[in-house]
């Protein structure tokens, strides 16, 4: 998976880049860097292992599709609990010079960073669907930090920002979860319900029993607001979350059904219809380096 893109590690723990610097690691028999801290944020994406991760004294155990954020001048280290196991995560360190020239832009990219720093809040367990996400971001970012292609820089700035919003909004909508109450349009609300329950059953039936809206009403709703039916609506939704999944390493197969498609035959024709071609040849002729 994307092995091309692995860096071997380092126990450097101080930046030579002066805006950020991301690694993707997989070790095994893993050796710990001692506590230590640093004057710039880190942010794990953390993909597998049996890790402990212990900041300001107390240890936090990592579960596979978490984000750890370490604010600057925060003692911590990796604890190993069995080396045999491959310890595989993204790390991404971003200065503080770099996070404050992105305030000036807009306060909403440290949303992040700035939860970490205030709340001493460090670990935060994401969905599959949204982790998938991010790490398809994070392989995008690195095969553009990695290739010569025209645009190159303005490219990296781009997803810099978009990797830092992603993550913000994700953990914002975590930490401030809508109440049934509050003002939310319900087109909105019917969206919502989709993203986050596309390997389930969204039959035109559950989502008017889970929403309270009828079904004629939610129809109308998105065919009004997409120009598409509410199948098909769905549909590209969970082909979009499906090529997110297998540029972060999983199978087609074991993608398209984690995504709610009944089975492979009908995920491989309605991958055909949307795309034109079949899932192999898209992913070789359109994402280049997603092989392992």
């Amino acid at each position: 998976m994307k092995k091309k893109l692995r860096s071997e590690f380092n126990p450097r723990q101080y930046m030579l880049a002066e805006d950020f610097e991301l690694y993707y690691y997989s070790d095994l028999h893993f050796k710990s860097v001692g506590r230590h801290t640093h004057p710039y944020t880190e942010i794990y994406l953390f993909i597998e292992g049996n890790v402990d991760m212990e900041i300001e004294g107390k240890r936090f155990p990592l579960k596979p599709g978490s984000v750890l954020v370490v604010h600057p001048h925060t003692p911590h280290r990796a604890v190993i609990r069995d080396d045999a196991v491959p310890y595989r995560r993204f790390v991404f360190w971003v200065s503080e010079r770099f996070l404050d020239a992105l305030r000036m832009e807009s306060e909403d990219y440290l949303y992040l960073p700035d939860l970490a720093g205030t709340k001493k809040k460090y670990i935060y367990p994401l969905p599959p669907l949204e982790f998938n996400t991010l790490q398809s971001k994070v392989f995008s970012l690195l095969e553009t930090i990695h290739t010569g292609n025209f645009g190159r820089e303005t490219q990296i700035g781009l997803s810099v920002r978009d990797l830092l919003l992603a993550l913000g909004r994700m953990i914002y909508r975590q930490e401030n979860p809508v109440r049934k109450k509050e003002t939310v349009s319900s087109y909105q609300v019917i969206t919502d319900y989709i993203h986050e329950n596309l390997a389930g059953d969204l039959s035109l039936d559950t989502l008017s029993r889970e929403l309270f809206l009828s079904k004629y009403y939610i129809a109308h709703l998105v065919q009004e607001n997409t120009g598409i039916s509410l199948h098909q609506y769905i549909t590209k939704k969970r082909l979009s979350a499906c090529i997110e999944a297998i540029q972060s390493g999983q199978g087609i197969s074991e993608s398209s059904l984690q995504l709610g498609f009944a089975n492979y035959s009908g995920f491989y024709r309605a991958f055909m219809k949307e795309y034109g071609c079949p899932p192999s040849v898209y992913l070789e002729e359109y994402l280049p380096g997603n092989g392992a």
